[in-house]
């Protein structure tokens, strides 16, 4: 039989998954995964996609948290 899978609805702030990390992950990899990002997903390269904006606030939101170590344990203990 065929699924219908609905758009499961993801919380929109799992910014590990935004950024496509691990929790636990260094510092490090937060860092160099956000310029990659960042480069992919920039407005200005996705002039076509009118969700661009939205996922670069993502990761810019996401990296704002994670790249700061006290944000950063406070959004682990959620």
């Amino acid at each position: 039989s065929h699924h219908h899978i609905n758009s499961v609805k993801m919380p929109s702030n799992n910014h590990y998954q935004t950024l496509g990390l691990k929790r636990g992950c260094k510092d490090t990899e937060i860092r160099s995964q956000y310029r990659k990002l960042a480069l992919k997903y920039h407005p200005d390269k996705n002039r076509s996609n009118p969700n661009a904006t939205a996922n670069f606030q993502k990761i810019l939101d996401a990296t704002e948290i994670l790249g700061d170590p006290t944000k950063r344990r406070a959004y682990d203990r959620e």
